[in-house]
């Protein structure tokens, strides 16, 4: 009589491994909204109140 044996192995999922996995991506998923916003303010700002005014007011900004 032959008994036929079965051996069932499980992957073990690292928990630290998935978990900066999940972290990377929601971190690189602000990093594209943010972008994404300050783009777009930066267009608003360009057709509001034209691309010279801008400039104008950025030095202004920084240099004080």
């Amino acid at each position: 009589m032959t008994t036929n044996t079965q051996t069932t192995t499980r992957n073990q999922v690292e928990a630290g491994y998935e978990t900066s996995k999940f972290a990377l991506g929601v971190g690189m998923t602000m990093a594209a909204l943010v972008g994404i916003w300050g783009a777009t303010c930066l267009v608003s700002a360009l057709v509001s109140t034209g691309p010279m005014n801008v400039l104008k007011a950025y030095f202004t900004a920084m240099l004080g």
